[in-house]
């Protein structure tokens, strides 16, 4: 069997060595960091994790299938996610499949594949590769704003944020309202002066527990057809939550799942206490002086900017990705259409998909590099059917906002069932 290269020791890059490996498929790992883990590894100098860092998805729907983590935590803190990345890399040997402290700078196509160019502990080397899987995250490239002024007080985006120790004694303002927004709102009300959170649009907040239960570890029968699942879990919402509006939000322009929830209901208790406010939209900077879109100003000394990533493979043309808009054009995320050996692993969100739904893209992968030298015809067939389009409806119905970070949103039970099937098909015999 070939040799392919994958980038990233985080849980997708964990995942396809696994699948790979699993098939008897040779792996060549590279990870810049000096172990497994990615992002939740806060010593990586490219994690965008902070101190207070949890999961915002429960344990049992996150956790990979094969290898529940050995915890009673509901929302595990990003030192048992770490452990747990590092616990499955040693029961499969994993690490030793790894080339660490090691970059790849450049993917050139040559020969039919690929040549990788990477700088690590021996120097710079060009190895080639039948094929690549590029699987080093969404969650490393800051989207910064282009905010007109100049803002004289400290400026930085959640990416450099670490603990909240920083807003000691300092008038905050934080700059959009995701999860991790929120997040560091939380954190931020236990030791500034004051506190303001930025905000374009609404959003709809789930708390962590429904009825006593982490809330996506229920419904998990089979899906309801979304108009109804979205009647249901709003009113629901609204019964436990409460109308954000009243707490200084403003009305959502969409329906619930139409973009990711906020897993975060003790921003709105916080709103509630008087704790911080809701702002408008920022207009531009003026000195210290912040001026919204709604007339207002304040003064701040730290804004802090939580608007997010974009996706980014800097180290490969974009041409070969097929990149449309804010994200490349693949078929399920993972395949070029034009089968050029560059694979994605990892390049999905989905409310609830988790790392076995990455582990899931692995396997599809692993079954179609399997058959590429077992079974040419199947491999021929998949690729026809990926060239010839229509690609299968991943929404699931849902009209996701038309935002660049929904830009490679899915719904989780339309995703997994087109990923099992075309694997299904790669591995039936005949």
């Amino acid at each position: 069997m070939n040799t392919y290269a994958v980038i990233g020791a985080g849980p997708s890059g964990l995942a396809a060595a696994r699948a790979l490996a699993r098939r008897g498929i040779g792996v060549d790992g590279y990870e810049a960091s000096d172990g497994v883990g990615g992002l939740w590894d806060i010593s990586n100098p490219r994690s965008t994790v902070y101190e207070s860092a949890h999961l915002i998805s429960s344990r049992t729907t996150t956790e990979f299938a094969e290898f529940p983590m050995r915890s009673d935590v509901d929302y595990p803190g990003h030192r048992a996610v770490l452990q747990y990345f590092r616990d499955y890399a040693e029961r499969f040997r994993l690490d030793e499949l790894f080339r660490f402290r090691t970059r790849v700078t450049r993917l050139e196509p040559r020969g039919g594949g690929w040549d990788l160019t990477s700088v690590g502990p021996d120097g710079l080397a060009t190895r080639w590769y039948p094929g690549v899987v590029l699987a080093n995250g969404t969650l490393a490239e800051p989207r910064i704003p282009s905010i007109p002024g100049e803002f004289s007080g400290e400026l930085l985006h959640s990416s450099a944020y670490k603990s909240a120790t920083r807003f000691a004694g300092r008038r905050v303002l934080l700059v959009g309202a995701g999860n991790s927004g929120c997040d560091i709102a939380v954190d931020a009300v236990h030791h500034a002066a004051s506190v303001d959170l930025s905000v374009r649009r609404g959003y709809h907040f789930v708390p962590r527990y429904l009825f006593g239960r982490p809330s996506d570890t229920l419904n998990q029968g089979p899906p309801l057809p979304r108009r109804l699942k979205q009647a249901i879990d709003s009113r629901v919402l609204r019964a436990f939550t409460g109308d954000p509006v009243r707490f200084g939000f403003p009305k959502p322009d969409h329906r619930i799942y139409e973009s990711h929830p906020i897993v975060n209901t003790l921003i709105l208790t916080h709103l509630g206490q008087g704790d911080l406010r809701v702002r408008a939209d920022v207009e531009r900077f003026d000195g210290t002086t912040v001026r919204f879109r709604d007339g207002t100003s304040d003064d701040y000394d730290l804004v802090l900017l939580a608007t997010g990533y974009r996706l980014d493979y800097p180290f490969v043309d974009r041409s070969h990705l097929h990149w449309r808009g804010a994200a490349p054009r693949l078929f399920l995320q993972m395949f070029p259409a034009s089968f050029n050996g560059l694979y994605v692993v990892g390049m999905v969100e989905a409310s609830g998909i988790g790392w076995q739904g990455r582990y899931e893209q692995a396997e599809l992968l692993a079954a179609y590099l399997d058959a590429s030298e077992r079974a040419p015809g199947r491999a021929a067939r998949f690729r026809d059917r990926v060239v010839r389009e229509p690609w299968p409806d991943v929404t699931g119905g849902y009209r996701y906002l038309a935002v660049d970070r929904m830009s490679y949103y899915v719904n989780k039970d339309a995703y997994r069932r087109a990923v099992r099937r075309e694997q299904g098909a790669l591995d039936a015999r005949g």
